[in-house]
């Protein structure tokens, strides 16, 4: 290597921000937050960097809210107000607790059916071990809330303290109505409780909600058909109703982002008349990865990145280094191998599915992957860096 060349690949920085409100040009803001970093950290805009926006002020500069109240009265519409079968909620008192308020506030009495032994997401309800031991099939047995307590007693999150069991059901009662809980994995389970649905699943809710009317409900609404429209001029998401939203007050959710394709093309404009620099920009919310101590999946929001530029559509097409040095190229070493992998990059087909030097790649969409980067770096708490620049992402092997 000459000293001229790039020692370094991919580099993922945090960017600092003012603190957004509603109303606020993004836009202008994202873009002089990233050239105000690159002045004061000595570094370049290049072309094919991404610049990726935390849905959080997405929506929050949009003024995308909703009140309990307006929870309450659309769940009361569309559900008739009644008893409401409201299945598979994830456990959380940011993502669920409070959308709870507001559905047991637009109802008589709440069946609560939740999945165990974890809900979507990997939140424990009781342990596998404990199921085994008690001799429980979760795929076919129906529990009530009797039997779970006599079976696993009172079983407290690892990581928040709570029992989501007790903390839901006393959420249910104080909100007005009547509760009663109950524990399985079928979603035609509920039936035998309730004909008026809410399914509160996130990635597999067209499949309950498929299976829900094939077994005879009579209404079944999935969370993403709440708040999908404006309510007493409230903020909504056309596309995602309920999903991806998160507690902004103790009666206030802050929505999923909606409509912001124009803000992802504004930044990369700005960014084109002051660099020169043809950028990629993207809308982030959860990253994709699962935490293998509390067996979390992160994904709760209803996809990583609901708006991005046409230059991050697609998946990785890459070659795997190990296996051309393993194999293709084992009798070489120094120099001579270092040239071999970098004419085989420069030569690689358009399309590498199926190849055998691509095995072991990560198939997975670009914004996915990204996305899942860009949230491990802004994190979730208070680092105050919402925008994350990415460099060197699309660079490989060969590039100076």
């Amino acid at each position: 290597m000459s000293k001229s060349e790039r020692r370094v690949g991919t580099v993922s920085r945090g960017i600092r921000c003012p603190i957004i409100r509603t109303g606020d040009d993004l836009g202008a803001i994202v873009t002089e937050s990233v050239l105000l970093a690159a002045e004061s950290e000595g570094f370049e805009l290049r072309d094919r960097d991404v610049i990726a926006v935390t849905e959080s002020i997405v929506a929050r500069a949009q003024g995308n809210y909703c009140t309990v109240e307006d929870i309450a009265e659309d769940v009361k519409n569309k559900l008739g107000g009644g008893t409401i079968g409201v299945i598979f909620p994830i456990l959380s008192r940011n993502r669920f607790a409070i959308c709870l308020r507001g559905i047991a506030k637009g109802a008589r009495k709440v069946v609560l059916m939740l999945s165990y032994p974890s809900d979507e997401v990997g939140n424990e309800l009781v342990s596998l071990d404990k199921i085994d031991e008690a001799g429980v099939n979760p795929y076919s047995d129906v529990l009530t809330l009797a039997k779970y307590r006599e079976l696993f007693g009172v079983n407290k999150h690892e990581f928040t303290g709570v029992d989501y069991v007790e903390y839901y059901g006393n959420l249910i009662r104080e909100c007005g109505a009547e509760c009663e809980i109950i524990f399985a994995n079928q979603p035609k389970a509920i039936l035998e409780y309730a004909d008026h649905i809410l399914n509160c699943d996130i990635h597999t809710r067209k499949r309950t909600k498929r299976i829900l009317v094939a077994n005879g409900a009579k209404v079944v609404c999935s969370l993403d058909e709440i708040m999908n429209a404006p309510v007493n001029g409230s903020g909504c998401n056309e596309l995602y109703g309920l999903l991806g939203s998160n507690k902004s007050t103790e009666n206030k959710v802050k929505l999923f982002p909606r409509q912001a394709g124009g803000l992802v093309l504004d930044i990369q404009e700005r960014i084109l008349k002051a660099t020169g620099k043809h950028v990629e920009v993207m809308v982030y919310g959860d990253g994709a990865f699962k935490d293998p101590q509390g067996k979390i999946w992160e994904l709760a929001d209803p996809v990583v990145s609901p708006f991005f530029t046409d230059g991050l559509i697609g998946t990785p097409n890459e070659l795997k280094l190990k296996y051309l040095a393993d194999n293709d190229y084992k009798h070489l070493s120094g120099e001579e191998l270092r040239s071999a992998i970098s004419d085989s990059i420069r030569k690689k087909d358009a399309d590498l599915k199926g190849s055998m030097a691509s095995q072991g790649t990560t198939p997975r969409q670009l914004t996915d992957l990204i996305g899942s980067l860009c949230d491990l770096t802004s994190g979730s708490g208070d680092k105050g860096t919402p925008v994350v620049l990415v460099q060197g992402y699309f660079d490989n092997y060969t590039n100076d």
